[in-house]
């Protein structure tokens, strides 16, 4: 058959039918791999991959005894991966059964934002309520290398008792800003530039001038706690606002905080330069 009858003889409907199961098994170990992610399991699959190229490396070679060998640890492996994967498989079903797997990306990035805004919002209560000095900027668009290049990098998942206890007074971290991109701490102990405007209160101390100098060269959003006064401010567009409430500040977070930043450029669930 030449190449051109082939093509005729191929149906609409098969090549459908083709791009569906194509789109279905990689569906599939998508699920698989989001479930396994994480876990000991990775590492368990990384041996399975060894031990199957390692067989057809045997077999190209026609090393009978060694191929044999691969062979009964292929056939036996089945159980044992069944035995070795039982809480992540478990995990799997009690998850298809909730129907989580299925849920779009949207949702979960919305909850993730929630449970970080939450955290956030927890810290500064503390802080505020302590008088505990703070400064945090979260990266937006415009990439704060330079900035993270000065401090101290930490690439931490965010909590609220992680974040009280970098700005805990006298401890090696506390003086300087923490630099946050999208999900991620990305560091602490951090120099600002400092604002050499005449609008800024004489009152004020360096933090609140290094809140608004951030602003005025990048685009992120800056959380300042006095230490004076417990007040919070926050900073962006070159705008210093002043007092906030909390509700204020649960508002202004979920407008301005990127949570999905970090996953650009390959950075961070993903740093820009």
């Amino acid at each position: 058959m030449d190449t051109a009858n082939f093509f005729e003889n191929i149906s609409t409907s098969f090549v459908i039918t083709s791009i569906i199961d194509v789109l279905i098994v990689w569906y599939v170990f998508y699920l698989i791999l989001t479930v396994i992610k994480g876990t000991k399991a990775v590492q368990l699959i990384k041996g399975i991959f060894f031990i199957i190229i390692g067989r057809a490396i045997s077999n190209f070679f026609d090393l009978t005894t060694t191929t044999q060998l691969f062979d009964m640890v292929l056939q036996w492996g089945f159980l044992a991966v069944i035995v070795i994967f039982q809480p992540e498989l478990r995990r799997a079903l009690e998850q298809l059964g909730r129907g989580s797997l299925f849920r779009s990306n949207g949702q979960n990035e919305a909850a993730v934002k929630e449970r970080l805004v939450q955290d956030m919002l927890t810290a500064v209560r503390y802080m505020a309520k302590r008088r505990i000095g703070a400064l945090i900027v979260m990266e937006k668009e415009t990439g704060l290398k330079d900035y993270i290049e000065t401090g101290v990098p930490l690439n931490s998942e965010i909590s609220s008792q992680l974040l009280i206890n970098i700005f805990i007074p006298n401890t090696p971290l506390h003086d300087g800003a923490m630099i946050i991109q999208g999900d991620k701490i990305a560091t602490a102990g951090s120099y600002l530039p400092l604002s050499e405007s005449n609008k800024i209160a004489k009152d004020l101390g360096t933090r609140h001038r290094a809140a608004v100098g951030i602003s005025e060269v990048t685009d992120a959003f800056t959380i300042i706690v006095s230490e004076e006064t417990g007040n919070v401010s926050v900073t962006y567009d070159s705008k210093m606002t002043k007092e906030l409430d909390m509700d204020t500040l649960e508002k202004l977070l979920h407008e301005q905080w990127l949570v999905a930043a970090s996953s650009k450029e390959g950075g961070g669930i993903f740093a820009r330069k």
